[in-house]
């Protein structure tokens, strides 16, 4: 499996995207599968990283990610995706139970909380509170465990200090710029 195929993929159909940062939406699932990568994961699990949003956010379907990839890649990545009016408890017992599944989930959401630091206070919030009450426990005797507890205590501490980071998209407020 040629990781740049997919790579290539993904990128087509993320084009135009961004991220609430405002950086190209690229960038995360590539991240996602980078950080799958460093762990020692797969060529698989880095792929569904890679498609991980594609089913939630694109144009792309179930049937065309089975014909690229296989079918054991597509249901991860159907697995991953959040249907309108979904359960967070069933969406992750359902990821739970599907090995690659679980590792980009945990891996998407390292990254996820690793950029909430850009975001608004509630945002920060939010995300520290879905971490905590969902996520510790799905990376409970995994690998990403002790990242995921840094980051999750990372963006504790940034907002205890009630720092904004510097983030080039994010143009600074002034009095003439609201």
């Amino acid at each position: 499996m040629d990781i740049n195929f997919y790579i290539e993929y993904m990128k087509q159909n993320h084009k135009g995207q961004k991220r609430k940062q405002g950086t190209p939406y690229d960038n995360h699932p590539l991240q996602v599968s980078y950080l799958l990568k460093d762990k020692g994961f797969p060529v698989e699990y880095q792929i569904v990283g890679l498609f991980h949003d594609l089913l939630e956010d694109t144009s792309a379907t179930y049937e065309e990610i089975e014909k690229i990839t296989n079918t054991k890649i597509a249901e991860a990545v159907k697995l991953l995706t959040k249907e309108k009016g979904y359960n967070m408890k069933d969406y992750i017992q359902r990821i739970k139970n599907n090995d690659i599944a679980r590792m980009v989930k945990l891996a998407d959401r390292i990254h996820n909380l690793s950029e909430a630091q850009f975001g608004s206070t509630a945002f920060q919030k939010k995300y520290i509170k879905e971490t905590e009450e969902w996520f510790l426990d799905l990376a409970k005797d995994t690998i990403f465990e002790k990242d995921l507890q840094q980051t999750l205590e990372d963006v504790k501490t940034h907002l205890k200090q009630n720092k904004k980071l510097a983030n080039p998209y994010f143009p600074k407020k002034n009095a003439n710029n609201h």
